[in-house]
């Protein structure tokens, strides 16, 4: 069994769509099913469909700011299943329970021109008491439904709901997965860029089209739009985390020449020490006797001097 809930302007057009034979081609008036819609329950409302519809309108003017007043739930059982009239409309009692407008008005209709049985449920969201019904979490709350209705009427337990959907409807699930694999792929080449020319390029690497104006969009391989703010990634959103991401870069690259300073004392002192030694070798001996004076701490004495100057008299008279 699979739900589906939507909510909308008019009630002339969707009771009129429930309580009517649907045509195939309006020139020639030609039906798809004669008598294919039959109600099988009235809730604080009654007669056809211009009285319903006058009695709907009539109580949507109690909060008349409100656009979509229009509930529209259909529950359908798994082709082959087959439920009795008034099992479905007791199904059609505990969907208002559990969705919240069981005082309200609603209509339930058993339509029988496809292959799996299907009931249409009517309802206004805004109750007598002028108060409205919450249209938020309808996917988690008719789901559960289902669930428990396949269970009190032992009817087949759908784990894939998807293949019961009308066609236009079945892009439904595949478009939260490709938002998922989005987002994936849009966080990855975040953490990978340094700005964002670097991001775009990746984003177009993967195969997405990136549209960036005065916020951002992209595009995938199979031309599915999806705005950057529907996944939690706006311009703004990209570009500060790209900014964020810079400056802790920066902050690393500091933190690293600190620790690098800190811990190179003695590898500079043994460097120091080889540059000493190399000095030292390149150079005339009396030089670096002076020199290695000088390091080794020997201050400004001169008598290293006078005595190999003495050396190098005596050397030549013996010459």
């Amino acid at each position: 069994m699979i739900g589906k809930i939507m909510t909308g302007k008019s009630f002339g057009g969707c009771l009129n769509y429930c309580l009517h034979d649907k045509i195939a081609d309006e020139k020639k008036n030609e039906v798809v099913m004669k008598d294919r819609a039959e109600v099988i329950l009235f809730n604080q409302c009654f007669g056809n469909d211009k009285e319903l519809i006058q009695q709907f309108n009539e109580v949507r003017q109690l909060n008349p700011r409100l656009s979509k007043p229009v509930l529209h739930v259909t529950l359908s059982l798994s082709q082959g299943e087959y439920l009795p009239a008034y099992k479905l409309a007791e199904m059609a009692q505990d969907c208002a329970q559990d969705l919240g407008f069981s005082n309200n008005q609603f209509v339930a209709i058993l339509h029988k021109d496809t292959a799996h049985p299907h009931i249409h449920i009517v309802a206004n969201r805004i109750g007598f008491d002028g108060k409205t019904v919450s249209d938020s979490h309808n996917y988690q709350k008719i789901a559960k439904l289902c669930r428990k209705q396949e269970l009190k009427h032992e009817l087949k337990q759908v784990l894939s709901p998807n293949a019961f959907l009308p066609k236009e409807l079945r892009n439904y699930q595949r478009m939260d997965v490709r938002k998922q694999k989005l987002q994936a792929n849009i966080k990855h080449c975040i953490a990978n860029s340094k700005n964002y020319y670097e991001f775009e390029q990746k984003m177009k690497a993967l195969k997405y089209d990136v549209i960036k104006m005065r916020g951002i969009a992209f595009r995938d391989q199979q031309k599915v739009y999806t705005k950057g703010s529907e996944i939690g990634y706006s311009l703004a959103t990209i570009e500060k985390v790209l900014g964020q991401n810079q400056e802790l870069k920066i902050e690393q690259q500091k933190q690293k020449i600190q620790n690098g300073f800190g811990n190179s004392s003695k590898p500079e002192r043994n460097s120091d020490n080889r540059i000493e030694k190399q000095i030292l070798n390149t150079i005339p001996s009396g030089l670096n006797i002076l020199l290695k004076h000088n390091l080794e701490g020997g201050g400004g004495d001169d008598s290293s001097i006078s005595e190999e100057q003495k050396r190098r008299k005596k050397h030549k008279h013996r010459h």
